[in-house]
């Protein structure tokens, strides 16, 4: 495969989102295999105040920890969800800067700041049926799994740029997703 064109800056960031259980993670992980971190693609690590397992590549913090790295400015982007905090490191934003692209799985809450923030962006909708999110969910041992699906039933308040249906394959899901982004970074900058 010949090397991709970098993006010029500033950078692009791309934006996953969608319910839990869609599968974000493993989509993430599979454009990774695809697409390695050449041509300035990053992948961040969202810090999270829970520990990390085999289905979320994280760095945990104590949630005073990060709420005092939080006050600090340490997070590009903070949420809460599910009685959770999550945050995206700073350092992307150098990355973006240098014209790289950031590919990272945020909460749908952040995305109208995503696209106020960080232009040219791209947001990526991953969804799934609330059968498959449930059993996807009680896999991972997750005791609220009737308050995510009820959180996950709320229509986004945001227009995706593309929407990825991961009901099948990952392999089919994961190429998809390639391929949007690197339509998106070989497209000219607007």
């Amino acid at each position: 495969m010949s090397a991709l064109p970098k993006a010029s800056p500033p950078g692009l960031f791309v934006a996953i989102v969608g319910p839990s259980g869609a599968g974000k993670d493993a989509l993430i992980r599979g454009l990774a295999a695809r697409l390695g971190e050449a041509d300035g693609v990053h992948y961040p690590r969202r810090v999270v105040t829970r520990p990390a397992g085999p289905f979320e590549d994280h760095d945990s913090l104590a949630e005073a920890e990060f709420m005092a790295a939080r006050q600090a400015g340490a997070y590009a982007l903070a949420w809460s969800a599910h009685g959770l905090h999550y945050g995206v490191p700073r350092d992307i934003e150098a990355r973006l800067a240098a014209g790289g692209a950031v590919v990272c799985n945020v909460s749908r809450a952040v995305v109208a700041e995503i696209r106020r923030l960080y232009r040219p962006s791209l947001v990526v909708l991953v969804v799934a049926r609330p059968e498959t999110l449930a059993t996807r969910l009680a896999a991972r041992g997750r005791d609220d799994v009737a308050a995510r699906l009820a959180r996950n039933a709320v229509a986004p308040t945001f227009e995706p740029d593309a929407t990825i249906d991961n009901d099948g394959p990952l392999d089919e899901a994961a190429a998809r997703l390639f391929e949007l982004v690197v339509a998106r970074l070989r497209a000219p900058v607007r």
